[in-house]
């Protein structure tokens, strides 16, 4: 198993300095991890110190709170794949799921959707301030609108990854997406454990942890 394939090498604090995003780009061209996922401001950076690399930019959108406009989401999404993201990360509208204002989640996704075309979506919904009910509507709210995978967490929540959640979600997605895992996995067991229960990427800071094989 290549467990750096598995993993978007991810910096997403907002004390990152360039000099930090430099490093986690030269990590990840070392380590051969899938993606880096930046923040918008870094994405032409990170582009430019990996145009010779395999490793992918990872973008993230309405990051962390979900709550801008969607107008605010798509605009953010055009500009970052201007910038020379591949992928984008976005949170949903957490307060609107939870509201029950199912249709005007799914209409921003879909645009979102829309604007990418060809790009790798993302679509974070941010379990833990959802119920198990919210969680398996929020996953198929964002098939419905072209999601490639669903994500469990931004790391800025309440908590992060859960096993129980995994399973929940991969029930709800009857594989017609794949699942991304996020939010306090740092360590190789962790790691294996979610991509044993179906995981297709694993967000995380801890990559070099991982590949390595060191535990907690």
């Amino acid at each position: 198993m290549e467990l750096n394939k598995y993993i978007d090498h991810t910096l997403l604090k907002p004390t990152a300095t360039f000099d930090d995003i430099e490093k986690l780009c030269h990590e990840a061209d070392i380590y051969k991890f899938f993606s880096v996922c930046v923040n918008g401001a870094y994405i032409h950076l990170a582009k430019e110190l990996l145009r010779d690399s395999e490793v992918a930019i990872c973008g993230v959108v309405g990051f962390p709170l979900g709550a801008m406009s969607g107008k605010s989401k798509v605009y953010e999404a055009e500009q970052s794949i201007e910038d020379g993201a591949d992928e984008i990360d976005m949170v949903i509208n957490i307060g609107g799921l939870k509201s029950g204002k199912h249709s005007e989640v799914l209409q921003e996704i879909s645009f979102i959707r829309n604007v990418l075309k060809r790009h790798t979506l993302k679509v974070i919904i941010e379990t833990c301030y959802l119920t198990d009910l919210e969680k398996t509507t929020a996953c198929k709210i964002a098939i419905d609108a072209g999601a490639d995978f669903i994500k469990t967490s931004t790391g800025f929540g309440t908590g992060g990854a859960t096993y129980s959640d995994i399973k929940l979600m991969k029930k709800a997605i009857n594989g017609k997406a794949k699942l991304k895992a996020s939010g306090g996995i740092k360590d190789y067991n962790t790691a294996k454990e979610y991509i044993d229960l179906g995981v297709d990427r694993i967000g995380t800071s801890n990559g070099i942890r991982i590949v390595k094989k060191i535990n907690l």
